[in-house]
């Protein structure tokens, strides 16, 4: 139930390109290119969450385990 709730919140603020934890822009975050998927960067938020931005669709999302 709480899934349902959160998810639409979430996939809203990374498509404005805010951290889903703490509210900042992740153009604020540390970019690093990443070694895992292709023609993507790392992006590492203040708070600690890691995102994967895609420059192509200039689109957020949040990082798998394995991809960090």
């Amino acid at each position: 139930m709480f899934k349902n709730i959160i998810a639409p919140v979430q996939a809203w603020l990374l498509s404005r390109g805010v951290c889903v934890g703490c509210g900042t822009p992740l153009t604020d975050g540390q970019s690093k290119p990443s070694t895992k998927v292709k023609d993507c960067d790392q992006v590492t938020c203040k708070c600690g969450r890691v995102f994967v931005y895609n420059p192509k669709t200039n689109t957020y999302r949040r990082a798998l385990l394995s991809e960090i």
